[in-house]
Order: C-alpha cells, then sequence, then structure tokens
C-alpha cells in the first residue's frame, strides 16, 4: 500500500504549540436537546455511520522527528469510536448548574495527542425531560466555520424518520516510516521556498497573488505591531488547567434591536474573522484569521459604547487588517518550524489581546439528532496563557446562546459576568430612542 498523508498547515500547526498545560487550544461547546436522550447505541450507529463525511475525525497527529517539519495527519489504526464518544449522567436535581459544572470538568481535560484530536458526551439526566450533547474538538483540526466538523454533519434539518443506514467499510492508510517522514520535511524546507521564488517570477502565480496581498495588508498589520501590549486588566493573570462555563441565553430578535468599580482603561479584544471563500466552505484546516477591536469599557454611555465599537470594527474590516494578518500566517509556511512554535511561545509575553470574543453565525432554523430539536448551543472558546475569560456567541433559529469559559480560580465571578451580559443588553435597550440606536448602527 502506498504511504498516505497530509501535512498540517502552518495555522494549524500553531494551534498545538500555543497549547500548554494550562492553555488547553480545543473548542466545542454544549448542545440541548428536547425530549429524552437517544440509546447510547443508536448515537454510536448514526455517528460511525457518518463518520466518512468527516474523515479527519478519525486521523491522528504524527510529529517530525527533531521538529524538522511541521506534523502531518495520519489514519488512526487502532481507532475505537466508544474512545471518543462517552455516556455519562447528571447527578440530581440535573438542573443546569450541574450541566455548567460538568462542563467546566470536560474541558479542563487536554485531549490525548496519540488519538484523533476529539470527544464528544452523550448526557442524559438533564431537567424537563431533556438531554444535552458537549463536544471538544482540537483547534487544529477546525476553525468553527468551515462546516466539515462532526456536529454539524450528525444534525438533520428534519425529523429523522429511520435508523441511519449501516456504516461503510472503512480500512486506516499505512502511516510513513519515521525516517521517511524525516527525509521529506527536511526536503520540502528547501524545496518550498526554492518553488516561491519561481512561481514568484511567473505572472498570475499564487506567489505572486500572495505577495501582493501580503504587501496591500502591510499597513494595517504595522498598525496592529505599533499597538502594543494590551492594557493591564485583572482579565490577564496566570491561569491553571481547571475550568469553569457558563451559558447565557438571549433571543436574536432583541441583539438585532440594539445591534449589538468604574475601569480605568479601555480594554482590547481579538475577534476572529473567517477568510474561507465560498468554494473553500466545507474543505478541511483552518481559514480563520483575527482582528484587535478596542473595547470602551471606560465609556459610560451604553449608546456611546455601542457606537465607538462599531465604528472600530468598521475600520478594522475596511482597512483589511484581516487580511493581511492572513497573508501573513500563509508566509508561515516557509518559516523553520522551531521557529514558528517560538513564536508561538512569544504570544504570552507579548500579549496583544485582553480576551477572546467570537461570533459563529448558525442556521435560523431547527436542527434535530435522532429526531431530537436542538433548543440551544453554546460554544467555546479556548483561553490563551495569561487570558481568564473567553467569550463565543451562535446565533441558531432565532436565539443566540454565549457559552462564557473562565479560569477556575481566576474567573471565579464568571456567574456574576454572565448575569451582567443581560443586564448590559437591557441597559442598551432602555437607554436611548429609537433613533438614538439607529445612528449607532446605521443600515
Amino acid at each position: 500500500m502506498d504511504t498516505w498523508y497530509e501535512r498540517l498547515s502552518m495555522l494549524d500547526s500553531l494551534f498545538l504549540d500555543l497549547e500548554e498545560r494550562t492553555a488547553h487550544m480545543h473548542v466545542g461547546g454544549v448542545a440541548i436537546f428536547e425530549g429524552p436522550p437517544p440509546p447510547y447505541r443508536d448515537f454510536l450507529n448514526l455517528v460511525e455511520a457518518r463518520l466518512e463525511q468527516v474523515p479527519r475525525y478519525r486521523q491522528r497527529v504524527m510529529f517530525v522527528p527533531l521538529k524538522q517539519g511541521r506534523p502531518v495527519w495520519v489514519d488512526e489504526t487502532q481507532f475505537d469510536l466508544e474512545y471518543h464518544l462517552r455516556h455519562t449522567a447528571l447527578p440530581a436535581p440535573g438542573g443546569e448548574a450541574e450541566l455548567k459544572k460538568l462542563a467546566g470538568r470536560l474541558f479542563s481535560q487536554a485531549l490525548d495527542r496519540d488519538k484523533p484530536l476529539w470527544e464528544m458526551w452523550l448526557v442524559e439526566g438533564l431537567g424537563d425531560g431533556r438531554f444535552a450533547i458537549i463536544s471538544k474538538t482540537h483547534h487544529a483540526m477546525i476553525d468553527g466555520v468551515s462546516g466539515v466538523d462532526l456536529a454539524t454533519i450528525l444534525m438533520d434539518s428534519e425529523p429523522a424518520s429511520s435508523p441511519p443506514p449501516a456504516p461503510s467499510s472503512w480500512t486506516p492508510r499505512k502511516s510513513p516510516p519515521v525516517s521517511q517522514l524525516l527525509v521529506k520535511s527536511v526536503k520540502e524546507q528547501i524545496t518550498h521556498p526554492l518553488r516561491m521564488v519561481r512561481e514568484a517570477l511567473e505572472p498570475n502565480s499564487e506567489a505572486v497573488k500572495l505577495f501582493g496581498q501580503l504587501f496591500s495588508g502591510l499597513k494595517p498589520l504595522l498598525e496592529v505591531v505599533s499597538m502594543g501590549r494590551a492594557p493591564e486588566s485583572p482579565l490577564n493573570v496566570p491561569i491553571g488547567p481547571h475550568r469553569r462555563f457558563e451559558m447565557v441565553q438571549f433571543s436574536l430578535s432583541e441583539v438585532k434591536e440594539v445591534r449589538g468599580a468604574p475601569p480605568s482603561a479601555d480594554l482590547r479584544a481579538l475577534v476572529p474573522v473567517s477568510v474561507r471563500t465560498e468554494d473553500q466552505r466545507g474543505t478541511f484546516g483552518n481559514q480563520v484569521s483575527a482582528v484587535f477591536c478596542p473595547l470602551p469599557v471606560t465609556e459610560s454611555n451604553p449608546v456611546q459604547r455601542l457606537r465607538k465599537v462599531r465604528e472600530a470594527m468598521k475600520g478594522l474590516k475596511e482597512n483589511g487588517h484581516a487580511i493581511g494578518a492572513h497573508s501573513l500566517s500563509r508566509l508561515g509556511d516557509f518559516a523553520p518550524p522551531t521557529l514558528v512554535a517560538q513564536a508561538a511561545r512569544l504570544q504570552a509575553v507579548t500579549r496583544m489581546f485582553n480576551l477572546v470574543v467570537t461570533n459563529v453565525p448558525g442556521p435560523q432554523f431547527p436542527l434535530f439528532l435522532l429526531g431530537k430539536r436542538m433548543q440551544w448551543c453554546f460554544p467555546l472558546v479556548p483561553l490563551a496563557a495569561q487570558q481568564s475569560v473567553g467569550i463565543a456567541l451562535l446565533s441558531y433559529d432565532g436565539r443566540i446562546g454565549v457559552g462564557l469559559i473562565g479560569d477556575a480560580d481566576a474567573a471565579r465571578d464568571l456567574g456574576a459576568f454572565a448575569g451582567a451580559l443581560r443586564g448590559a443588553l437591557d441597559e442598551l435597550k432602555g437607554a436611548a430612542p429609537r433613533q438614538d440606536l439607529d445612528a449607532a448602527h446605521p443600515s
């Protein structure tokens, strides 16, 4: 059998380099469903039947010896679905408090790098006759909007009326010998930049396009560098491996209605931005960049706060910050892997942001899992070193689920923060006449 493998992109590999004992780089979430849970065996059968649509979920990371190249994806020859798909129940009384505690414990545990980098839990015992699915997948596998994660392909737009079909047979492909992987990785490091130079001499080549994107985005990139470190904040302290998780519920309509001791300094948020084009949807690998948005928390007027945030985000998008950063990340494909790994670790020292805020647009129609309707989904964004709180939003079927992740010690008041989000929206709704809010967020 011919040897087969696929090398991680620079960005995918970067998420592995960013991971530390206290900073796990998995994404995921908590989804709540109506009705009693399906039998565990039915859930296993459904996942097994649809795994062929997401082959990455039966692959593991294989590292290059001596770090002489980015890791590669290889098929897991000892794949065990029941290891990844787990089954548990909440203790009485089985309310959302117990669900959040369970999610916090599961999100505190790093994924085993010797196995495919994902886990999913079927959770019984949730009050009001409901059940939940808790999932986590390493960021190296998905970027949140790629359209090829396991949770997406498990859902149906209509209640299922028949059991899933029998799964197709699957035979893992042979992994490369370690020596061959090392030799090929070193050879790629030498030939890849040379190929880039040759292409740069050809009009309309990919290299020319890449350099053009980079130079067009150079000015906004320099502006980002010139911002310096993010302001000092209680949000930025050393963190441990343990997590708290909170869930906040909003209706999409009320958020659309407003669109969106006193602190001594404004904050800066890292906002992930998808750069995946329409023809790239359904492909693997991360296609995500980011912008740095100021958060004017010192502004007492809620309408002015909203206006400043909107104007800042509008300017960042128009100035091409995200595209410039994405082009720079692509150039990282030509940098030595050890240099990229060291650059990843510098982020804790040269902290450019105080927290991460991400918004994932979901479908505005109901989804079903084995005939059971999903009510809510609360996403998870990972915490980086020196970052104690992260905020992730997902809009779905007229609702917005907000997942708050916090360090178990540094963010003991995460529940109060969740309540403050609700209060901030209510404050904004009642702070000004309709025309003032329209002026803060013109159509």
